[in-house]
């Protein structure tokens, strides 16, 4: 289990990190979201041991993040980190050495995860010569080669299309079954609704909102009705509890304050001609982030 207890970091005047915690168990793939200068890439930096806490402590197994256990750790940075005059074989054996493996275990994984992600052809290609998409699969290699029991991933996505963002996403949680803890950052919030099992928001250090997304969206009270018929828009917004009727090309959202607004809102269409569809929502991550976010900034 990864446990972060109380943690704090400061760069001069500026907290970066507020008495932080959350724990992430074996197995389970955790989403830490917040917008740019939250603080996700300092948190990420001291559970790898790249930074210390000011207060507070970070412990896996109840051990502390050290070189004795950094082997066990693996890292993919939001910046790139490789070293475009490589080849792909050089760079992924200049990282699995660090690791203490040697080149035969390094390249056998190595040809394994080029297959995996499609892209076999590359293995003595120059990093310089290949695609973003591309590099960032190197590095994703680079950062799982040593078979970690920690896996860090800071915007993993970035650079991938639909296609090879499932396919990572396949991989990942096939490593999660197998115990891996992994945890990441994303600004895309559909990638965090199909992936995490749960997640945590911070805004300007400190944590707003932590759970599953399934327990997050219940207790997120407003709802979304889709509705596809000849309505009476007027009336609809004229309801108590109705926050915005949004006009598509072929249906009509109605954001609703809470579920109870939901029946009043059926009462009033329900007489209506042509209704095809009345279907309730619960909000993405998307909008609860939002309102997360901005509740704190208004304050």
């Amino acid at each position: 289990m990864l446990k972060v207890s109380h943690i704090s970091k400061s760069y001069g005047s500026i907290k970066a990190i507020n008495d932080l915690s959350f724990e992430v168990k074996e197995g389970e793939i955790f989403g830490l979201l917040g917008v740019n200068g939250a603080g996700k890439t300092t948190t990420f930096r001291m559970i790898v041991g790249l930074l210390q806490p000011d207060e507070g402590t970070i412990t896996i197994n109840n051990k502390p993040i050290d070189y004795d256990i950094s082997d066990d750790i693996g890292f993919l940075t939001e910046e790139r980190s490789l070293f475009i005059k490589m080849t792909v074989l050089e760079q992924v054996l200049f990282y699995g050495n660090l690791k203490g493996l040697s080149n035969k275990e390094i390249e056998k994984r190595l040809d394994y995860w080029l297959d995996r992600l499609k892209i076999p052809e590359y293995k003595n290609e120059k990093i310089k010569n290949l695609s973003k998409g591309n590099q960032q699969k190197i590095q994703f290699i680079a950062a799982v080669i040593n078979e970690p029991k920690l896996l860090v991933l800071d915007e993993p996505f970035t650079g991938l299309d639909p296609f090879n963002v499932d396919i990572l996403m396949t991989a990942l949680r096939e490593m999660a079954v197998k115990g891996t803890i992994v945890i990441f950052a994303s600004h895309r919030m559909e990638h965090v609704e199909m992936f995490c099992d749960r997640l945590l928001i911070l805004v300007k250090g400190d944590k707003v909102l932590e759970g599953s997304l399934k327990d997050i969206k219940n207790e997120y009270l407003k709802k979304s009705i889709k509705i596809k018929g000849d309505i009476d828009i007027k009336k609809i917004k004229e309801i108590k509890g109705v926050e915005r009727v949004i006009k598509t090309s072929d249906e009509i959202i109605v954001k609703v304050a809470n579920i109870d607004i939901v029946k009043k809102v059926f009462n009033v269409i329900k007489n209506s001609k042509n209704i095809i569809k009345f279907e309730v929502e619960d909000p993405s991550l998307n909008e609860i982030f939002i309102s997360k976010v901005g509740d704190y900034f208004e304050e």
